[in-house]
């Protein structure tokens, strides 16, 4: 069974893309070689930040986008065999179109 996991307040879930196992001249890269992707897709979102008035800012992003993200921020964590990351909205670097 899959487990289901939504973020709090202005978290976002995202799941890095595949990381380079080769160089653009053809040479392979060992594992620990290999650089973090900054490249990722939104998995999940959660209710947006939490304002003093109890209105809650929306997200910029959605389900579903290809952002940019910082190769060192969030928290790495796996969920049912897969690497996912939990990061702050202010993490997310741009997202691409």
């Amino acid at each position: 069974m899959k487990k289901k996991l939504r973020p709090l307040g202005d978290k976002v879930l995202v799941k890095r893309a595949e990381a380079e196992s080769k160089t653009s001249s053809g040479i392979y890269l060992p594992e620990t070689a290999k650089e973090k992707p900054q490249q990722a897709t939104v998995v999940a979102l959660g209710e947006g930040k939490l304002l003093e008035n109890g209105s809650r800012v929306p997200f910029q992003v959605k389900q579903g986008d290809k952002i940019l993200i910082g190769k060192w921020g969030g928290t790495e964590l796996k969920i049912d065999g897969e690497e996912m990351l939990v990061l702050g909205e202010d993490e997310i670097l741009a997202v691409i179109e």
